[in-house]
């Protein structure tokens, strides 16, 4: 059975599964979905366009499927999809998509996502990502699996965050950012791979260093962005036939880089 507070006004059209837990004084909308043991809290709007998974623990006073911050927004039916076992926390506040792009804001599984943070219309955001208190992403920005982004940081739109990357708090990214590598900075810079995260996550040590070496033919070897983009696929291919896992994720470098439409932090 649910547990709703009284005083929670629930439109009688959302979608809301047996044991959802939903707080004093928090809003529902009627296109709204919410998976079983996902909890509410007490102030929270949750409107628009909105399915959440299950298992998500939601704060406080948080603003979830609001209408896009974007001035070409003219009420279309866009949607919001939060995926399983999120933490997002107080004051926290998701954005529907916008019809310029898919029409969609995705946030996956496993994140944990802090108080005041700001996700954009049309972001992505993939699984056990970080996201420390006020970080804040513009609109059409995906955040790979695995990354993490400090407080008070702040991300252009249309920037690309890779898998396993760290951004220093109060940071500013305007362009891309490699998988592995940490940046930081009032315009946020490189400042090497992020090792100890890639340790933590059971790397090899042998993976560690093949990064480490990409990482040196992109920003330390004084070679042209197509030099380094050879250089890093050829040192895929070598160690495909005795490192297959390294070599893989030498490719997934690789290939980020290659799709970078915004450019690299450098």
């Amino acid at each position: 059975m649910a547990l709703i507070h009284p005083s929670a006004i629930i439109d009688p059209k959302a979608e809301i599964a047996e044991d959802v837990e939903i707080g004093p004084y928090a809003v529902i909308g009627p296109n709204v979905t919410i998976g079983r043991k996902t909890q509410i809290g007490a102030h929270t709007v949750v409107e628009g366009h909105t399915s959440i998974g299950i298992e998500n623990r939601i704060g406080h006073f948080a603003s979830v499927g609001g209408a896009p911050q974007d001035m070409k927004y003219r009420g279309e039916p866009t949607k919001l999809v939060i995926g399983d076992r999120n933490l997002i926390r107080e004051f926290t506040t998701l954005h529907t998509g916008t019809i310029q792009d898919q029409g969609i804001t995705k946030i996956g599984n496993d994140n944990w996502i802090m108080a005041y943070v700001h996700i954009a219309h049309d972001c992505v955001v993939g699984n056990n990502t970080i996201f420390s208190n006020n970080a804040q992403i513009a609109g059409h920005v995906h955040v790979d699996d695995w990354a993490i982004l400090g407080g008070m940081c702040g991300v252009h739109q249309f920037v690309r965050i890779g898998e396993h990357s760290m951004i220093g708090g109060a940071s500013k990214l305007v362009q891309d950012l490699p998988p592995y590598v940490i940046a930081s900075g009032a315009v946020a810079e490189p400042h090497g791979l992020n090792a100890e995260g890639l340790k933590r996550r059971g790397f090899s040590p042998e993976s560690i260093t093949a990064l480490r070496q990409a990482y040196k033919l992109l920003y330390k070897q004084n070679l042209s962005f197509e030099e380094a983009k050879k250089a890093i696929a050829d040192l895929a291919a070598e160690k495909q036939s005795t490192e297959a896992e390294t070599a893989e994720k030498l490719r997934i470098f690789h290939d980020f880089i290659a799709a970078s439409q915004r450019g690299i932090a450098r």
